[in-house]
């Protein structure tokens, strides 16, 4: 067997733009893949409060292609200088199983989370939506600022929030020295009132955003929670939100904002407007009216990291 190609954190950056990887989650969720619930196991760290995370994540498009990442998540050695986030991306050829290349892992669902997110707003940002408040300082956050302004450019001012505030200025003096209107804030309620897109990648478990703080017409973007013990936002903004997901399958197992306030009977899971497949289809609308409270709730999809690995070996393929 020939060498597998492995494609690093800046081969699959430069392959994947924020517009082509938008577009190709718009595709890839329009055409569908087998892709199960992930595999989720506690990992024991002794020492640490609570354990790692092992995500195993297979995707498959019958006839076409294979893939599989496996991730280790874990919370808390940021401060040894070690991403919490680690993992490969296994991709093989559909009909034969041949290898064809390995990703970074992290960088791979760096990209194809912030795009998931990025798509969505497509449908429930409003058009005209100015200040981007992001909630966590982490690898996600400059990913965010830059995937959803490649949806809406109307995009002017980020605020940047995170528990210590020297991490939210740091990632704010970065965004303003690409050009980006940003700023770090520490008054977390004020910044959500001043929000028309929040979007919020942390690993709490307790909530951060509140409905009580939330103006009508604000999209709301969670992306960690993934887990029944993990939660950003509280119940009386999932019950005033019109809520959509990635997959309701995923959701509906991790989610743990929707399952807490599913456990607390403000919510229920047949209120769930949509899944992305139904937006990019267009069986179920997107926003309805600019004072509607949208909030997408995002757990991971492997059809994702499947459908950024083939576009990261096409675009190798093609010289891109």
């Amino acid at each position: 067997m020939d060498q597998v190609p492995f494609f690093g954190p800046a081969a699959i950056e430069a392959a994947l733009p924020w517009p082509r990887m938008v577009e190709a989650l718009r595709t890839g969720f329009r055409a569908g893949a087998e892709a199960p619930v992930r595999h989720h196991h506690p990992v024991p760290r002794p020492g640490m409060d609570r354990p790692a995370d092992l995500l195993i994540m297979p995707a498959w498009r019958p006839g076409s292609a294979t893939g599989i990442k496996i991730v280790h998540v874990a919370p808390g050695h940021e401060a040894r200088g070690i991403p919490s986030i680690q993992g490969l991306y296994l991709l093989f050829d559909g009909p034969t199983g041949t290898p064809r290349a390995i990703l970074d892992g992290a960088a791979l669902t760096l990209r194809r989370t912030a795009g998931a997110s990025a798509l969505a707003a497509s449908y429930l940002a409003r058009d005209d939506i100015r200040t981007h408040l992001v909630v966590g300082a982490g690898a996600l956050c400059p990913n965010f600022v830059h995937a959803h302004r490649a949806v809406r450019p109307s995009l002017e001012r980020a605020l940047i929030w995170n528990r210590n505030p020297g991490k939210a200025e740091a990632v704010a003096a970065s965004l303003a020295s690409q050009g980006i209107a940003a700023e770090a804030v520490t008054d977390l309620s004020a910044a959500v009132g001043q929000a028309d897109l929040i979007s919020v990648a942390t690993n709490s478990t307790a909530p951060l955003v509140r409905g009580a703080d939330v103006r009508p017409g604000t999209h709301v973007d969670l992306v960690g929670a993934y887990t029944h013990a993990m939660r950003e936002s509280d119940d009386a903004l999932v019950a005033a939100a019109s809520v959509f997901v990635d997959t309701r399958e995923g959701a509906l197992a991790e989610a743990g904002d929707l399952l807490q306030a599913i456990d607390a009977g403000a919510f229920s899971a047949d209120a769930i407007r949509g899944e992305l497949r139904e937006l990019v289809t267009g069986a179920v609308p997107g926003r309805r009216n600019a004072d509607e409270i949208t909030l997408f709730k995002s757990v991971g999809a492997a059809l994702e990291d499947l459908v950024a690995a083939e576009t990261v070996v096409a675009a190798s393929d093609q010289g891109d």
